[in-house]
C-alpha cells in the first residue's frame, strides 16, 4: 500500500497563481483580520505577517499588469495608433 500525501493544513505563504487576484485579497484580509485579534502568538503573527506581505506584493503585481492591459488604442488624426490609459474617472478617453 503506497502512503497518502499529507496535505497542508493552512494556506502556504507562497505567492498566489496567476489570475487568482480575487482569492489572494481574500485571503490578505482573513490575514489582517486574524492579525488584529488579541489572542496571537509572536510565532503566528510574523507567519501570518510573512505571508501578508507575500500576498500584497502578488496581488500589487496583479493589479499592475491588469492596469498595463487596460490600456485603449486610439487612432490619431495622422493615422498612427498610440495607447493611452484608460481613465478611470470619466470612462475612456475619446479623443480623435
Amino acid at each position: 500500500m503506497s502512503p497518502v500525501p499529507n496535505k497542508p493544513a493552512s494556506t502556504p505563504a507562497g505567492p498566489a497563481p496567476k489570475g487568482d487576484f480575487e482569492k489572494s485579497l481574500t485571503r490578505l484580509e482573513e490575514v489582517v483580520k486574524r492579525m488584529e485579534g488579541p489572542d496571537l502568538s509572536l510565532d503566528e503573527a510574523m507567519k501570518l505577517f510573512e505571508e501578508g506581505v507575500t500576498l500584497s506584493r502578488e496581488c500589487q503585481k496583479q493589479l499592475e499588469e491588469a492596469e498595463g492591459r487596460v490600456e485603449i488604442l486610439l487612432k490619431k488624426a495622422d493615422g498612427k495608433i498610440v495607447a493611452e490609459p484608460f481613465n478611470t474617472d470619466n470612462g475612456p478617453s475619446n479623443k480623435a
